[in-house]
């Protein structure tokens, strides 16, 4: 499997209705529970907001020496030095989003089929993000994917795949013999009563079946 230059098995993905401050102060914790990579996922902010909250979280981060990953928006990936961007299937084709990003620049696809899995694999994927796992107060119109198609897309590609969709602490146990590289959870850490407990009990589980 590509060894890719950070680590992505407790993948915290933002919410943007969660006020600034408040959500750094929950990635800061979360941090240092344990989470190794944050996704700034901003779908109805304007381009001005997602640039200049990708800038603040950008510096929170150096500082916490954590990747920042943006999501959809090559753009402000650019503009704000980003370690990586995470696009859909309806999001800019993966070749032209290679030629307009530095080679050091991770990308990251996500999919919820084999098929979506080899082609983003074919066409440059550094991991993909796989799911929905379960279903998801995040994303409701999420089709949840069905049993053993996760073990099937990990043991088919040689990129790290992440899990993602309603991953809690409850249930990722039963990702233990899925094959995959991390978890990419959203209110499981978001909403947690105490976010540094949450990362923590995310992360020692995925190093339970990852090493």
């Amino acid at each position: 499997m590509k060894k890719l230059p950070f680590d992505l098995s407790v993948y915290l993905v933002t919410e943007e209705t969660l006020e600034f401050e408040e959500m750094t102060n929950i990635i800061v914790e979360a941090v240092a529970g344990g989470v190794t990579a944050v996704q700034l996922r901003e779908k109805k902010a304007s381009s001005l907001t997602f640039y200049q909250k990708a800038s603040l979280l950008k510096q929170v981060l150096n500082d916490l020496s954590i990747p920042l990953i943006i999501n959809d928006r090559v753009d402000v990936a650019l503009a704000v030095g980003a370690d990586g961007i995470h696009v859909g299937q309806d999001d800019l084709p993966l070749s032209i989003i290679k030629d307009l990003v530095p080679d050091d620049m991770i990308i990251g696809v996500s999919v919820s089929t084999l098929e979506e899995a080899l082609v983003a694999e074919r066409n440059g994927a550094d991991y993909i993000g796989v799911g929905s796992i379960f279903p998801t107060n995040t994303k409701q119109d999420a089709t949840i994917m069905a049993e053993g198609e996760l073990e099937k897309i990990c043991s088919s590609v040689s990129i790290p795949s992440v899990a993602i969709g309603g991953i809690t602490a409850d249930n990722i146990h039963t990702l233990s013999k899925s094959g995959i590289s991390g978890v990419a959870v959203v209110s499981a850490i978001l909403q947690a009563k105490h976010p540094h407990d949450a990362a923590k009990t995310l992360s020692n589980a995925v190093l339970s079946f990852t090493n």
